[in-house]
């Protein structure tokens, strides 16, 4: 292997000094979440990426119905009956015409709606059930509950909650296991043993809203799914959960008190747990596709210590920065808040087995798929934060449980490799048919980021290998979607195509400067991993690499795409997502810049963008395109800005077009972090503002980017 391949982690110290493991512990528990009421939008949540439970003011779902929601948890609606239009396999698209030739696009076809609309909206995620307080059957709002309090310790992933009914005080403790679709959780109160106390569980169905948030399923649809109840023991029980072809199940184990359960109520599916010798009861509910053994017991200690070892081991041994210790500058207490509760929630939301959803574990934004193209944002902290075994999770399967997929739909189209999908259905790799869904090319070079920054850290033949079969079919595409433009002798990108902001006409979108730089950078990353393996690559590869249409320039600037109409003039080429920032801020530095340009184009940005009319991860992009130009003020700012906003919590919050919460501003913003903390390959070290790093900043184990 080649001495400039032997790349190793950097894990940065630079001027800053290191963070201590009682240290984290202060800092974590300094951003605490507190609360004194129910959030209308965002839950307290305990989860482990593959299940999350979300929580109101009482520490379960007593008045705001939020989802409990996992990975394995999808159902499907019945197929219309419509004539042609009963399987998936009526479903034919649509074709357009690109480059002289009809090409088959996944996009709802106008005859058949009906079709085209089930594959949008299923499969669909689950939210499990729904648990919560009940008053003996009084009509109980949260306002007649007194002196409430709410507190995430995020430490051990714990949500303590307590509040006054009629006088007598309610504690209530919720944990997650770090492993399993499992809940804890503990409750302390008189009234309890005085039966005017017990707990409920609600099974609601499924509904088909694009974005239904913050809550997800319908309660008061008994007549369409069906449950039934099984006692396994004195101490347990199981309930079986049927929706159309899907099926779950329950089951509720509890300690500290006798108990009984019954229902469901009726006209619901609503069941009732009755404590009857004791002022606390000790819960643990799990869910699985599968009935549980009678004789399984897993305890409520057992719980809540594999969440407090689990928290306690992700915030020693990964990466940490620690900016308490700046006095000078408020703008650093609020950046590290956003960082904790950041940690946390991707945690939660976004180290799943499947790429999450937007919305993560929270509700059901685009009903429950995930967006390919977003799983860079989602998945790239855990490898800038050193947390490779979370940035592994999916990746170790995801494409090549995908590749079938797309080397059909790329084949279908009248191309090589693999085209990938955007909005997918995590069980078959389809995609779902949607114009953009179909048209947007920027998540194609991701696998060869994702593996660029595996190599980075671990540049050992494993990672070669196990790389090398999805940058292949990969890249194969990427030079045969390439069109040879006999009349300027360049290969072009598009039409049609969407670029990153999805706010163009594909029909006239042609060479968008990020895709063009991404597109070179893919490419020449598949050539180099053949040279790592002591193979050749494809000619092909490198005649398109070498051949692409250069990035268009408007006055010395980038521009959206080549040919685009009063570039920086008019509002409507001055929204959305400011991509150009991304070939020197996500990317990493390549010779074909023109530095004079880049920075150009950086202040052109700052100057005429409606930024306000922006979301997402775009603030931490062009906080790394200041960065990397040397302008870590600006970078700062970038991370704070007043449109680029955090509630209480920490979750980021979405806007008109998309839901709150909206995780990729969580993920955007730790990769931006992780570049201030360690740099990039070239410039390594720290780039903290200078007058944090004397007031005593520290970081720790951080890894350089690309």
């Amino acid at each position: 292997m080649r001495g400039l391949d032997l790349l190793v982690v950097f894990f940065c110290l630079a001027e800053a000094k290191g963070v201590p493991a009682e240290q984290r512990r202060k800092v974590v528990q300094s951003f605490s979440v507190h609360r004194n009421a129910s959030s209308d939008t965002t839950p307290l949540q305990v989860g482990n990426g593959n299940f999350a439970f979300g929580a109101d003011i009482t520490g379960l779902q007593t008045f705001k119905p939020f989802a409990i929601m996992n990975t394995w948890g999808w159902h499907n609606f019945s197929l219309p009956t419509t004539p042609g239009q009963t399987s998936v396999q009526d479903y034919t698209g649509l074709e357009w015409w690109t480059h002289g030739r009809l090409v088959s696009y996944e996009q709802p076809n106008p005859a058949q709606n009906d079709i085209s609309n089930w594959l949008r909206e299923n499969p669909h995620r689950l939210n499990l059930a729904n648990v919560g307080l009940h008053f003996g059957g009084s009509q109980v709002v949260e306002s007649d509950l007194k002196e409430k309090s709410q507190e995430l310790d995020m430490w051990s992933g714990k949500i303590t909650s307590s509040s006054k009914f009629n006088g007598s005080r309610i504690d209530v403790q919720t944990w997650a296991d770090s492993k399993s679709d499992t809940v804890a959780v503990q409750v302390l109160s008189s009234l309890l043993k005085r039966g005017r106390l017990g707990l409920f569980l609600d099974f609601p169905y499924p509904d088909k809203e694009k974005f239904n948030a913050p809550f997800v399923g319908h309660f008061n649809l008994a007549s369409k799914h069906k449950t039934i109840l099984e006692k396994l023991s004195p101490h347990s029980a199981q309930i079986k959960h049927t929706l159309d072809d899907a099926t779950y199940y329950t089951r509720v184990q509890w300690e500290g008190s006798e108990a009984t359960i019954t229902g469901p109520l009726s006209g619901t599916h609503r069941y009732i747990l009755t404590p009857k010798t004791s002022s606390k009861i000790q819960l643990v509910i799990s869910f699985s596709p599968t009935p549980n053994s009678p004789k399984k017991k897993t305890t409520y200690h057992q719980i809540t210590t594999a969440s407090r070892t689990y928290w306690r081991n992700y915030w020693t041994k990964g990466a940490f920065i620690d900016l308490t210790s700046v006095k000078s500058d408020p703008r650093a207490l609020e950046l590290q808040r956003r960082i904790i509760q950041s940690q946390y929630l991707t945690v939660v939301n976004s180290a799943s087995d499947y790429p999450p959803q937007e919305s993560g574990l929270v509700n059901n934004g685009w009903h429950g798929k995930f967006h390919l193209e977003m799983n860079l944002w989602h998945t790239l902290p855990f490898a800038r934060w050193n947390h490779f075994d979370l940035f592994h999770r999916s990746l170790s399967h995801l494409y090549t449980q995908l590749l079938p997929s797309s080397l059909t739909r790329a084949k279908k189209q009248g191309y090589a490799g693999a085209r990938w999908g955007k909005m997918t259905d995590p069980l078959t790799g389809r995609s779902s048919p949607g114009e953009i869904n179909s048209l947007l090319i920027w998540q194609q070079p991701h696998p060869m980021f994702f593996a660029e920054t595996d190599y980075l850290s671990h540049p050992n033949p494993s990672t070669l290998q196990k790389w090398d079969i999805i940058l292949t079919e990969t890249a194969n595409f990427m030079a045969d979607f390439a069109w040879h433009n006999t009349t300027t002798g360049v290969y072009d990108l598009g039409p049609p195509i969407y670029p990153v902001s999805e706010n163009t006409n594909p029909n006239i979108t042609l060479n968008p400067t990020f895709e063009l730089a991404y597109w070179r950078f893919g490419l020449d990353t598949a050539i180099k991993w053949k040279s790592r393996l002591n193979q050749s690559s494809p000619a092909f590869w490198s005649v398109v690499r070498d051949g692409l249409a250069p990035l268009p320039i408007v006055n010395d600037t980038y521009a959206t795409y080549e040919g685009i109409p009063n570039m920086w003039l008019s509002e409507e080429t001055t929204f959305d997502h400011p991509a150009q920032a991304g070939i020197f801020g996500l990317l990493p530095p390549s010779p074909q810049l023109n530095m004079t340009i880049v920075k150009n184009t950086a202040d052109r940005i700052r100057e005429t963008w409606r930024l306000e009319e922006s979301y997402g991860w775009d603030f931490a992009m062009l906080a790394m395109n200041s960065l990397r130009l040397g302008d870590v003020e600006q970078a700062v700012e970038y991370l704070l800005h007043p449109i680029f906003a955090f509630d209480n919590a920490g979750y980021a919050v979405g806007g008109e077009r998309v839901p709150t919460p909206y995780f990729p501003n969580n993920a955007g913003l730790l990769v931006a972090v992780g570049m201030i903390a360690s740099g990039w390959k070239g410039e390594e070290g720290v780039k903290l503002p200078e007058q944090w790093v004397r007031e005593g900043a520290a970081v720790e184990g951080f890894v350089i980017a690309l």
